[in-house]
Protein backbone atom coordinates (compact mmCIF):
# COMPACT_ATOMS: atom_id res chain seq x y z
CA UNK A 1 0.00 0.00 0.00
CA UNK A 2 2.69 2.32 0.44
CA UNK A 3 5.88 0.65 -0.88
CA UNK A 4 7.09 2.92 -3.77
CA UNK A 5 8.80 5.00 -1.72
CA UNK A 6 10.65 2.02 -0.19
CA UNK A 7 13.52 -0.36 -2.08
CA UNK A 8 12.62 -3.25 0.76
CA UNK A 9 9.80 -4.67 2.55
CA UNK A 10 9.41 -4.32 6.34
CA UNK A 11 11.44 -6.97 8.94
CA UNK A 12 9.50 -9.30 10.47
CA UNK A 13 9.16 -7.31 14.17
CA UNK A 14 8.59 -4.49 12.00
CA UNK A 15 5.26 -5.88 10.27
CA UNK A 16 4.59 -7.34 13.99
CA UNK A 17 4.63 -4.11 15.86
CA UNK A 18 3.44 -2.08 12.96
CA UNK A 19 0.31 -4.19 12.54
CA UNK A 20 -3.02 -3.19 14.02
CA UNK A 21 -5.74 -6.04 11.98
CA UNK A 22 -5.52 -8.30 15.28
CA UNK A 23 -7.77 -5.65 17.42
CA UNK A 24 -8.89 -3.04 15.01
CA UNK A 25 -10.62 -5.49 13.19
CA UNK A 26 -13.40 -5.32 15.12
CA UNK A 27 -14.37 -1.83 13.21
CA UNK A 28 -15.00 -4.13 10.08
CA UNK A 29 -18.44 -2.82 10.23
CA UNK A 30 -17.63 1.12 10.85
CA UNK A 31 -15.26 0.93 8.50
CA UNK A 32 -17.71 -0.53 5.74
CA UNK A 33 -20.03 2.08 6.72
CA UNK A 34 -17.28 5.01 6.23
CA UNK A 35 -16.33 3.56 3.07
CA UNK A 36 -19.95 3.83 1.64
CA UNK A 37 -20.71 7.29 2.83
CA UNK A 38 -17.54 8.40 1.36
CA UNK A 39 -17.86 6.75 -1.95
CA UNK A 40 -21.84 8.11 -2.45
CA UNK A 41 -20.37 11.65 -2.14
CA UNK A 42 -17.47 11.20 -4.42
CA UNK A 43 -19.91 9.90 -7.17
CA UNK A 44 -22.31 12.98 -6.11
CA UNK A 45 -19.07 15.49 -6.24
CA UNK A 46 -18.55 14.12 -9.43
CA UNK A 47 -14.72 12.79 -8.16
CA UNK A 48 -15.59 9.34 -9.17
CA UNK A 49 -17.43 8.54 -12.19
CA UNK A 50 -20.66 6.98 -10.81
CA UNK A 51 -20.23 3.12 -12.68
CA UNK A 52 -17.00 2.93 -11.01
CA UNK A 53 -18.48 4.20 -7.45
CA UNK A 54 -21.81 1.68 -8.21
CA UNK A 55 -19.15 -0.87 -8.51
CA UNK A 56 -17.62 0.01 -5.31
CA UNK A 57 -20.25 0.20 -3.25
CA UNK A 58 -21.62 -3.52 -4.79
CA UNK A 59 -17.70 -4.76 -3.56
CA UNK A 60 -18.34 -3.03 -0.19
CA UNK A 61 -21.16 -5.09 0.43
CA UNK A 62 -19.50 -8.19 -0.63
CA UNK A 63 -16.90 -7.80 1.45
CA UNK A 64 -18.87 -6.89 4.05
CA UNK A 65 -20.85 -9.99 3.65
CA UNK A 66 -17.42 -11.86 3.73
CA UNK A 67 -16.82 -10.48 6.82
CA UNK A 68 -19.75 -11.49 8.61
CA UNK A 69 -19.64 -15.19 7.42
CA UNK A 70 -15.89 -15.90 8.10
CA UNK A 71 -14.53 -13.19 10.12
CA UNK A 72 -11.75 -10.84 9.29
CA UNK A 73 -8.50 -12.07 8.57
CA UNK A 74 -5.32 -11.53 10.64
CA UNK A 75 -2.97 -10.26 7.60
CA UNK A 76 -0.01 -8.34 9.05
CA UNK A 77 1.09 -7.43 5.60
CA UNK A 78 -2.40 -5.29 4.93
CA UNK A 79 -1.62 -3.88 8.55
CA UNK A 80 -5.00 -2.53 9.70
CA UNK A 81 -8.40 -3.03 8.75
CA UNK A 82 -8.57 -0.33 6.03
CA UNK A 83 -5.89 -1.92 4.37
CA UNK A 84 -7.85 -5.76 4.55
CA UNK A 85 -10.73 -3.91 3.16
CA UNK A 86 -9.27 -2.30 0.53
CA UNK A 87 -7.48 -5.37 -0.62
CA UNK A 88 -10.49 -7.38 -0.36
CA UNK A 89 -12.45 -5.14 -2.69
CA UNK A 90 -9.51 -5.32 -4.74
CA UNK A 91 -9.74 -8.90 -5.10
CA UNK A 92 -13.93 -8.69 -5.34
CA UNK A 93 -13.85 -6.04 -7.93
CA UNK A 94 -10.17 -5.60 -9.36
CA UNK A 95 -7.91 -1.84 -10.13
CA UNK A 96 -11.32 0.38 -9.98
CA UNK A 97 -11.03 -0.82 -5.50
CA UNK A 98 -7.50 2.28 -5.71
CA UNK A 99 -10.64 4.78 -6.95
CA UNK A 100 -12.19 4.73 -3.15
CA UNK A 101 -9.53 5.69 -1.51
CA UNK A 102 -9.36 9.61 -3.44
CA UNK A 103 -9.56 12.48 -1.02
CA UNK A 104 -9.14 10.62 1.91
CA UNK A 105 -6.07 9.42 4.33
CA UNK A 106 -6.18 6.28 6.72
CA UNK A 107 -5.77 9.16 9.26
CA UNK A 108 -9.05 10.57 8.46
CA UNK A 109 -10.37 6.80 7.88
CA UNK A 110 -9.23 5.49 11.21
CA UNK A 111 -10.49 8.86 13.31
CA UNK A 112 -14.64 8.57 11.55
CA UNK A 113 -14.29 4.88 11.94
CA UNK A 114 -13.03 5.05 15.92
CA UNK A 115 -15.60 7.66 16.41
CA UNK A 116 -18.20 5.83 14.96
CA UNK A 117 -17.35 2.26 16.99
CA UNK A 118 -17.16 4.46 20.47
CA UNK A 119 -20.70 5.80 19.40
CA UNK A 120 -22.33 2.42 19.04
CA UNK A 121 -20.26 1.31 22.31
CA UNK A 122 -22.20 4.17 24.34
CA UNK A 123 -25.42 3.28 22.53
CA UNK A 124 -24.31 -0.17 23.68
CA UNK A 125 -23.99 0.75 26.88
CA UNK A 126 -26.64 3.12 27.97
CA UNK A 127 -29.11 0.37 26.95
CA UNK A 128 -27.47 -1.80 29.78
CA UNK A 129 -27.97 0.92 31.95
CA UNK A 130 -31.51 1.52 31.98
CA UNK A 131 -31.87 -2.31 31.93
CA UNK A 132 -29.95 -2.10 35.50
CA UNK A 133 -31.46 0.95 36.46
CA UNK A 134 -35.10 -0.69 36.24
CA UNK A 135 -33.57 -4.04 37.86
CA UNK A 136 -33.21 -1.88 40.91
CA UNK A 137 -35.88 -0.13 40.57
CA UNK A 138 -38.18 -3.62 40.87
CA UNK A 139 -36.57 -4.54 44.08
CA UNK A 140 -36.14 -0.90 45.63
CA UNK A 141 -40.35 -1.34 45.54
CA UNK A 142 -40.14 -4.30 46.73
CA UNK A 143 -38.55 -2.68 49.67
CA UNK A 144 -39.49 0.60 50.11
CA UNK A 145 -40.63 -0.17 53.56
CA UNK A 146 -37.91 -2.61 54.64
CA UNK A 147 -35.74 -1.00 57.88
CA UNK A 148 -32.14 -1.55 57.22
CA UNK A 149 -29.38 0.12 59.24
CA UNK A 150 -27.93 3.09 56.99
CA UNK A 151 -23.82 3.81 57.98
CA UNK A 152 -21.19 6.41 57.92
CA UNK A 153 -17.51 4.77 58.66
CA UNK A 154 -19.37 1.52 58.36
CA UNK A 155 -20.70 1.96 61.61
CA UNK A 156 -24.18 1.96 62.40
CA UNK A 157 -25.64 5.48 62.00
CA UNK A 158 -29.61 5.85 61.20
CA UNK A 159 -32.03 3.35 59.82
CA UNK A 160 -32.93 3.88 55.90
CA UNK A 161 -35.16 1.17 53.61
CA UNK A 162 -32.91 -1.16 51.78
CA UNK A 163 -35.21 0.45 48.55
CA UNK A 164 -33.83 3.63 49.66
CA UNK A 165 -30.45 2.32 49.83
CA UNK A 166 -31.24 0.74 46.13
CA UNK A 167 -32.22 4.10 45.03
CA UNK A 168 -28.97 5.51 45.47
CA UNK A 169 -27.45 3.47 42.93
CA UNK A 170 -30.29 4.54 40.92
CA UNK A 171 -28.92 7.96 41.31
CA UNK A 172 -25.71 7.04 40.54
CA UNK A 173 -26.52 5.21 37.73
CA UNK A 174 -28.49 8.16 36.07
CA UNK A 175 -25.67 10.78 36.38
CA UNK A 176 -23.39 8.00 34.55
CA UNK A 177 -26.67 7.95 31.67
CA UNK A 178 -25.99 11.97 31.79
CA UNK A 179 -22.27 11.85 31.10
CA UNK A 180 -22.26 9.29 28.33
CA UNK A 181 -24.68 11.15 26.91
CA UNK A 182 -22.84 14.25 27.16
CA UNK A 183 -20.12 12.59 25.58
CA UNK A 184 -21.90 11.21 22.64
CA UNK A 185 -23.14 14.95 22.05
CA UNK A 186 -19.99 16.16 22.17
CA UNK A 187 -17.79 13.92 20.16
CA UNK A 188 -21.08 13.64 17.31
CA UNK A 189 -19.21 15.47 14.59
CA UNK A 190 -17.10 13.83 11.52
CA UNK A 191 -13.57 13.87 10.45
CA UNK A 192 -14.16 12.26 7.63
CA UNK A 193 -12.95 14.48 5.01
CA UNK A 194 -9.82 16.37 6.52
CA UNK A 195 -7.42 13.56 4.73
CA UNK A 196 -4.05 13.33 6.49
CA UNK A 197 -4.40 17.01 8.56
CA UNK A 198 -4.63 19.68 5.83
CA UNK A 199 -7.66 18.57 4.23
CA UNK A 200 -8.15 17.73 0.68
CA UNK A 201 -7.87 19.91 -2.87
CA UNK A 202 -10.76 17.64 -4.05
CA UNK A 203 -14.42 19.41 -4.13
CA UNK A 204 -15.65 16.96 -1.00
CA UNK A 205 -18.69 17.66 0.83
CA UNK A 206 -17.96 17.07 4.07
CA UNK A 207 -21.83 17.67 5.75
CA UNK A 208 -23.03 15.21 3.19
CA UNK A 209 -20.55 12.26 4.68
CA UNK A 210 -21.55 13.68 7.84
CA UNK A 211 -25.34 13.30 7.16
CA UNK A 212 -24.72 9.69 5.92
CA UNK A 213 -23.14 8.87 9.14
CA UNK A 214 -25.50 10.20 11.39
CA UNK A 215 -23.39 12.75 12.52
CA UNK A 216 -24.21 16.69 13.31
CA UNK A 217 -21.98 17.62 11.30
CA UNK A 218 -18.29 17.96 10.02
CA UNK A 219 -15.09 18.76 12.36
CA UNK A 220 -14.50 22.51 12.51
CA UNK A 221 -10.68 22.00 11.75
CA UNK A 222 -8.64 19.25 9.91
CA UNK A 223 -5.53 19.02 12.39
CA UNK A 224 -7.52 18.71 15.38
CA UNK A 225 -9.75 16.20 13.38
CA UNK A 226 -6.95 13.20 12.76
CA UNK A 227 -5.45 14.41 15.88
CA UNK A 228 -7.83 14.16 18.54
CA UNK A 229 -9.02 11.50 21.23
CA UNK A 230 -10.86 13.27 23.40
CA UNK A 231 -13.79 11.19 22.47
CA UNK A 232 -12.40 8.02 23.41
CA UNK A 233 -11.13 9.74 26.61
CA UNK A 234 -14.29 10.79 27.58
CA UNK A 235 -15.69 7.47 26.79
CA UNK A 236 -13.63 6.03 28.89
CA UNK A 237 -13.98 8.68 31.87
CA UNK A 238 -17.73 7.97 31.81
CA UNK A 239 -17.14 3.93 31.95
CA UNK A 240 -14.55 4.43 34.83
CA UNK A 241 -17.18 6.66 36.87
CA UNK A 242 -19.66 3.87 36.32
CA UNK A 243 -17.48 1.16 37.23
CA UNK A 244 -16.62 2.85 40.12
CA UNK A 245 -20.47 3.21 41.22
CA UNK A 246 -20.66 -0.89 40.40
CA UNK A 247 -17.62 -1.80 42.49
CA UNK A 248 -19.34 0.43 45.28
CA UNK A 249 -22.49 -1.51 45.07
CA UNK A 250 -20.06 -5.13 44.20
CA UNK A 251 -18.37 -4.58 47.61
CA UNK A 252 -21.44 -3.71 49.71
CA UNK A 253 -22.70 -7.17 48.06
CA UNK A 254 -19.67 -8.63 48.95
CA UNK A 255 -20.03 -7.33 52.98
CA UNK A 256 -23.65 -8.26 52.91
CA UNK A 257 -23.31 -11.81 51.77
CA UNK A 258 -20.90 -12.29 54.29
CA UNK A 259 -21.78 -14.73 57.93
CA UNK A 260 -21.22 -10.97 60.39
CA UNK A 261 -23.88 -9.16 58.02
CA UNK A 262 -26.21 -11.44 56.57
CA UNK A 263 -28.02 -9.19 54.82
CA UNK A 264 -28.32 -10.92 51.51
CA UNK A 265 -27.97 -14.50 49.96
CA UNK A 266 -26.69 -14.78 46.28
CA UNK A 267 -27.83 -17.03 43.81
CA UNK A 268 -26.05 -19.91 42.85
CA UNK A 269 -26.13 -18.13 39.18
CA UNK A 270 -23.33 -15.32 40.49
CA UNK A 271 -22.17 -17.43 43.35
CA UNK A 272 -19.12 -19.96 43.07
CA UNK A 273 -17.60 -22.72 45.52
CA UNK A 274 -14.31 -23.59 47.25
CA UNK A 275 -12.10 -26.35 45.77
CA UNK A 276 -11.53 -27.31 49.20
CA UNK A 277 -14.39 -26.21 51.40
CA UNK A 278 -17.61 -27.66 50.66
CA UNK A 279 -19.36 -24.91 53.03
CA UNK A 280 -18.07 -22.09 50.91
CA UNK A 281 -20.61 -19.98 48.94
CA UNK A 282 -18.24 -16.99 47.40
CA UNK A 283 -19.69 -14.01 46.13
CA UNK A 284 -17.07 -14.15 43.13
CA UNK A 285 -18.65 -12.24 40.46
CA UNK A 286 -19.22 -9.03 42.55
CA UNK A 287 -15.34 -9.26 43.75
CA UNK A 288 -14.97 -9.78 39.60
CA UNK A 289 -16.83 -6.49 39.22
CA UNK A 290 -14.92 -4.73 42.01
CA UNK A 291 -11.50 -5.65 40.42
CA UNK A 292 -12.46 -4.80 36.74
CA UNK A 293 -12.97 -1.65 38.10
CA UNK A 294 -9.44 -1.34 38.54
CA UNK A 295 -8.62 -2.64 35.13
CA UNK A 296 -11.60 -0.11 33.39
CA UNK A 297 -9.22 2.53 35.18
CA UNK A 298 -6.41 1.78 34.03
CA UNK A 299 -7.81 1.44 30.51
CA UNK A 300 -8.47 5.37 31.30
CA UNK A 301 -4.82 5.75 32.25
CA UNK A 302 -3.26 4.07 29.53
CA UNK A 303 -5.26 6.52 26.98
CA UNK A 304 -4.36 9.88 28.37
CA UNK A 305 -0.54 8.51 29.14
CA UNK A 306 -0.17 7.97 25.70
CA UNK A 307 -1.65 11.08 24.26
CA UNK A 308 -0.63 13.47 26.69
CA UNK A 309 2.69 14.43 24.69
CA UNK A 310 1.72 14.12 21.16
CA UNK A 311 2.02 17.05 19.15
CA UNK A 312 -0.09 17.90 16.05
CA UNK A 313 -1.15 15.56 13.59
CA UNK A 314 -1.20 11.88 13.73
CA UNK A 315 1.35 9.59 14.81
CA UNK A 316 1.83 6.06 14.86
CA UNK A 317 1.26 5.64 19.30
CA UNK A 318 -2.30 6.44 17.99
CA UNK A 319 -2.42 3.15 17.13
CA UNK A 320 -2.60 2.12 20.66
CA UNK A 321 -5.73 3.83 21.13
CA UNK A 322 -8.13 0.90 20.62
CA UNK A 323 -6.94 -1.88 22.90
CA UNK A 324 -7.73 0.33 25.69
CA UNK A 325 -10.85 1.22 24.86
CA UNK A 326 -12.22 -2.17 23.59
CA UNK A 327 -11.00 -4.07 26.25
CA UNK A 328 -13.07 -1.18 28.47
CA UNK A 329 -15.96 -1.49 26.70
CA UNK A 330 -15.60 -5.24 27.04
CA UNK A 331 -14.94 -5.35 30.68
CA UNK A 332 -17.87 -2.74 31.35
CA UNK A 333 -20.43 -5.08 29.75
CA UNK A 334 -19.69 -7.67 31.74
CA UNK A 335 -19.88 -5.88 34.47
CA UNK A 336 -23.11 -4.04 33.99
CA UNK A 337 -24.76 -7.41 33.22
CA UNK A 338 -23.46 -9.25 36.43
CA UNK A 339 -24.69 -6.92 38.33
CA UNK A 340 -27.96 -6.67 36.92
CA UNK A 341 -28.40 -10.25 37.42
CA UNK A 342 -27.32 -9.81 41.13
CA UNK A 343 -29.77 -7.36 41.77
CA UNK A 344 -32.53 -8.94 40.25
CA UNK A 345 -31.74 -12.45 42.04
CA UNK A 346 -30.65 -11.42 45.44
CA UNK A 347 -32.39 -12.51 48.10
CA UNK A 348 -32.60 -9.52 50.91
CA UNK A 349 -32.55 -10.98 54.30
CA UNK A 350 -34.80 -8.21 55.95
CA UNK A 351 -35.32 -9.68 59.13
CA UNK A 352 -31.54 -9.56 59.39
CA UNK A 353 -31.32 -6.06 58.19
CA UNK A 354 -33.93 -5.48 60.63
CA UNK A 355 -32.58 -6.41 63.28
CA UNK A 356 -29.35 -5.34 63.37
CA UNK A 357 -31.05 -1.90 62.39
CA UNK A 358 -32.61 -2.17 66.24
CA UNK A 359 -29.60 -3.22 67.76
CA UNK A 360 -26.92 -0.48 67.23
CA UNK A 361 -28.64 2.94 68.81
CA UNK A 362 -29.53 3.76 65.01
CA UNK A 363 -32.33 6.33 66.40
CA UNK A 364 -30.45 8.13 68.66
CA UNK A 365 -30.67 11.13 66.69
CA UNK A 366 -33.99 11.20 66.41
CA UNK A 367 -34.08 11.22 70.73
CA UNK A 368 -32.16 14.38 69.74
CA UNK A 369 -34.39 15.59 67.88
CA UNK A 370 -37.63 15.02 70.05
CA UNK A 371 -35.43 17.00 72.92
CA UNK A 372 -34.92 19.60 70.41
CA UNK A 373 -38.86 19.78 68.76
CA UNK A 374 -40.73 18.80 72.04
CA UNK A 375 -38.86 20.29 75.25
CA UNK A 376 -37.39 23.34 73.28
CA UNK A 377 -33.50 22.27 74.08
CA UNK A 378 -30.61 23.50 71.67
CA UNK A 379 -29.60 21.01 70.00
CA UNK A 380 -26.04 20.81 71.14
CA UNK A 381 -27.16 19.98 74.58
CA UNK A 382 -29.53 17.76 73.27
CA UNK A 383 -26.69 15.67 71.41
CA UNK A 384 -24.87 15.61 75.03
CA UNK A 385 -28.52 14.59 76.75
CA UNK A 386 -28.85 11.93 73.92
CA UNK A 387 -25.16 10.57 74.41
CA UNK A 388 -25.90 10.06 78.40
CA UNK A 389 -29.11 8.10 77.28
CA UNK A 390 -26.94 5.73 74.56
CA UNK A 391 -24.59 5.47 77.54
CA UNK A 392 -27.47 3.99 80.14
CA UNK A 393 -28.51 1.52 77.44
CA UNK A 394 -25.35 -0.23 76.55
CA UNK A 395 -25.31 -0.25 80.41
CA UNK A 396 -28.31 -2.19 80.41
CA UNK A 397 -27.76 -3.81 77.54
CA UNK A 398 -30.94 -3.10 75.93
CA UNK A 399 -32.37 -1.13 73.24
CA UNK A 400 -32.97 2.87 73.18
CA UNK A 401 -36.73 2.24 72.94
CA UNK A 402 -36.29 -0.17 75.95
CA UNK A 403 -34.37 2.20 78.20
CA UNK A 404 -37.13 2.62 81.40
CA UNK A 405 -38.77 6.08 81.33
CA UNK A 406 -37.49 6.75 85.33
CA UNK A 407 -33.62 6.04 83.84
CA UNK A 408 -34.59 8.58 80.95
CA UNK A 409 -35.87 10.80 82.79
CA UNK A 410 -32.78 10.90 85.36
CA UNK A 411 -30.73 11.80 82.69
CA UNK A 412 -32.62 14.66 82.10
CA UNK A 413 -36.17 15.78 83.38
CA UNK A 414 -37.87 17.38 80.41
CA UNK A 415 -37.76 13.73 79.09
CA UNK A 416 -41.86 12.08 79.14
CA UNK A 417 -42.73 8.99 77.83
CA UNK A 418 -44.02 10.20 74.64
CA UNK A 419 -40.62 9.68 73.60
CA UNK A 420 -41.03 6.41 73.15
CA UNK A 421 -43.39 7.51 69.92
CA UNK A 422 -39.94 8.59 67.94
CA UNK A 423 -37.96 5.54 69.17
CA UNK A 424 -38.22 2.75 66.87
CA UNK A 425 -36.55 2.01 63.42
CA UNK A 426 -40.25 2.21 62.06
CA UNK A 427 -41.06 5.69 63.42
CA UNK A 428 -37.54 6.77 62.57
CA UNK A 429 -37.78 5.80 58.84
CA UNK A 430 -41.52 6.95 58.47
CA UNK A 431 -40.07 10.82 59.84
CA UNK A 432 -37.40 11.23 57.20
CA UNK A 433 -40.25 12.99 55.18
CA UNK A 434 -37.75 15.75 53.78
CA UNK A 435 -37.40 15.69 50.11
CA UNK A 436 -34.57 12.95 49.17
CA UNK A 437 -35.24 11.37 52.52
CA UNK A 438 -35.66 7.60 53.43
CA UNK A 439 -39.43 7.99 53.91
CA UNK A 440 -41.27 4.75 52.63
CA UNK A 441 -43.91 7.35 50.67
CA UNK A 442 -40.99 9.03 49.79
CA UNK A 443 -39.29 6.11 48.13
CA UNK A 444 -41.92 5.00 46.40
CA UNK A 445 -42.37 8.58 44.80
CA UNK A 446 -38.98 8.43 43.87
CA UNK A 447 -39.54 5.41 42.08
CA UNK A 448 -42.24 6.64 40.19
CA UNK A 449 -40.18 9.51 39.08
CA UNK A 450 -37.43 7.79 37.83
CA UNK A 451 -39.59 5.43 35.80
CA UNK A 452 -40.88 8.27 34.46
CA UNK A 453 -37.68 9.44 33.41
CA UNK A 454 -36.29 6.15 31.53
CA UNK A 455 -39.79 5.55 29.26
Amino acid sequence: MWGGRFAEGPAAVMREINASIPFDKRMWRQDIRGSQAHVAMLAKQGIVAGDDAKAIARGLEQVAAHYEANGVAEDLALEDIHMQTEARLADAIGPTAGRLHTARSRNDQVATDFRLWVRDAIDETSAALVAFQQALLIRAEEHAASVMPGFTHLQSAQPVTLGHHLMAYVEMMRRDTSRFADARHRMNLSPLGSAALAGTGFPVDRHATASALGFDGPTRNSLDAVSDRDFAIEYLTCAAQTALHLSRLAEEFVLWASQPFGFVSLSDQWSTGSSIMPQKRNPDAAELVRGHAGRITGCLVSLMVTMKGLPLAYSKDMQDDKPPVFECHDLLGLCLAAMTGMVESATFRTDRMRGLAESGYATATDLADWLVREAGVPFREAHHITGRAVARAEVLGVRLDQVPIDDLVAIDARIDDRVYGVLSVDASVASRTSFGGTAPDNVRAAIREAREALT
